[in-house]
């Protein structure tokens, strides 16, 4: 990895920060309560402020993906990585916003439970797991640590999932808000003063337009439309996103949730032109470097000290404030959604159970971390095969009209899980992880999707009839 250096200010900067987040979550978390609507949904008070500020730090934690990306393609990674998931937010926002505040269920597989049945329950339980794991975030820490502190890879994947989540494990939820408050600060200041000396220095428009190649000005760039294809329907994940449920299920009411979300929206679109622009400028000033060292390497090439440490510490907060809230969800998921609906004698709490489980997810995170040292890798990976299983089933929960039985469910998710996921193991055997070569040249999405509806529509079909004659 290219060196960063550090003035001593900067460095007392960053140590700062950590201190500060650490703190902050702690005193967020200093009652000690074992209620699990206050653990898990901070009571569900949240109001617009305090929404938004959680639900776009949260939602926009891959900050060196997007690097990378941006580096690569330029402003084309607005139509793959913005454009469809400020379409199905609104969507969500439409739909299910108003819809989830409105319910008592704390957890996305309370939904599942409820709706389908214990096995049904238990099989989403282990999905939403795996949806809502923190592993590509923490992957990101730990290379940004490397580049900070000069660490090993190993030791900084670890210690900056510990200060993320030391928190969580008293504060829950109100930690993770809390924090995002400052955190949302934080990420737009960085790029606001990245782009200001960018700007001064380099120059503006004129200045990329003469200096990057002439496909990253343009609206596909280098990239296929399958490819831009395939990402839309990677982000039908937002519909099935642990964060946007859980944020709508703390609002203060249905109309926080709603207006919270659209606000949000423009919030990234402005984020999104900040780091596609950062993207851009690094692709002008250092052509072939790492793509995913784009901010990272335009920030030692621009900045002063105090300006380089406070645009690190923006970096850091749009990370660190999705591993917080994933490692609660996911912890939450494991510990409370399986093991604690599966003990016989639940005289213990559920947020004991909690607990524990935050404690596993870290260890997870960790380990796939290593097996899957790709951010796109793991957001490619994970949602080829768990978008189609969940999607239909999660959202048929809040339109009792179009549910399915129980059974029904369970094995239109297996269906879905395990035709996505075979495909995906022969596409990677055939190729490689990073250049996996499909049967047919067909992405997994798409038979598991497909597999996904027509389970639906059969199985729906086979109930009406039920219903009929009888």
């Amino acid at each position: 990895m290219d060196k960063i250096t550090f003035s001593g200010i900067d460095m007392i900067l960053i140590f700062l920060y950590f201190s500060t987040v650490v703190f902050m979550g702690f005193r967020a978390g200093r009652k000690k309560n074992n209620d699990p609507e206050n653990f898990l949904l901070a009571g569900r008070r949240l109001t617009v402020p305090g929404f938004v500020a959680t639900l776009v730090v949260t939602f926009y934690g891959g900050i060196l993906g997007i690097g990378e990306f941006s580096y690569q393609h330029g402003v084309s990674t607005w139509i793959v990585l913005g454009f469809p998931f400020y379409i199905f937010s609104a969507l969500f926002a439409v739909l299910l916003a108003g819809k989830i505040r409105e319910g008592e269920s704390l957890t996305m597989p309370d939904r599942l439970y409820e709706s389908f049945g214990k096995a049904t329950g238990i099989f989403g339980s282990l999905l939403i797991f795996l949806i809502s794991s923190p592993a590509p975030y923490v992957l990101m820490l730990g290379v940004l640590l490397q580049l900070i502190f000069g660490w090993s890879f190993g030791l900084s994947i670890v210690i900056g999932a510990l200060l993320s989540v030391v928190y969580i494990y008293s504060g829950g939820f109100s930690a993770v808000a809390q924090t995002d408050k400052l955190q949302f600060v934080l990420m737009y200041s960085g790029f606001v003063m990245l782009l200001f000396f960018a700007v001064s220095e380099l120059g503006g428009i004129g200045y990329i337009s003469s200096s990057v190649p002439n496909l990253h000005l343009t609206w596909q760039g280098s990239i296929s439309i399958e490819y831009i294809i395939v990402w839309f329907f990677i982000a039908l994940w937002t519909l099935v996103d642990p964060s946007f449920h859980q944020r709508c299920a703390a609002a203060k009411n249905p109309s926080v949730a709603r207006k919270g979300i659209f606000i949000a929206i423009g919030f990234w679109v402005l984020f999104d032109f900040m780091t596609i622009s950062a993207g851009l400028y690094a692709r002008a000033l250092l052509p072939g470097i790492s793509p995913v060292q784009a901010y990272p390497l335009l920030a030692e090439a621009l900045l002063p000290p105090v300006a380089k440490g406070l645009f690190f510490i923006g970096m850091l907060s749009t990370i660190m404030s999705t591993v917080d809230s994933l490692t609660l969800i996911s912890g939450a998921t494991i510990g409370r959604d399986l093991i604690w609906r599966l003990r016989k004698n639940r005289a213990d709490d559920s947020v004991s159970n909690t607990k524990i489980g935050i404690i596993i997810t870290l260890i997870t995170a960790i380990v796939i971390s290593y097996l899957i040292p790709s951010v796109i890798g793991i957001w490619y990976s994970f949602g080829s095969v768990l978008i189609p299983a969940l999607l239909i089933p999660v959202v048929s929960t809040y339109f009792p009209r179009y549910r399915l039985l129980g059974n029904h469910t369970l094995w239109l998710m297996l269906s879905a899980f395990t035709i996505s996921s075979v495909l995906l193991m022969i596409g990677f055997y055939n190729g490689s992880q990073l250049e996996p070569l499909y049967l047919f040249g067909v992405e997994p999405i798409f038979p598991g999707l497909a597999v996904s509806f027509m389970l639906f529509f059969i199985f729906r079909w086979m109930t009406i009839r039920s219903r009929l004659n009888t």
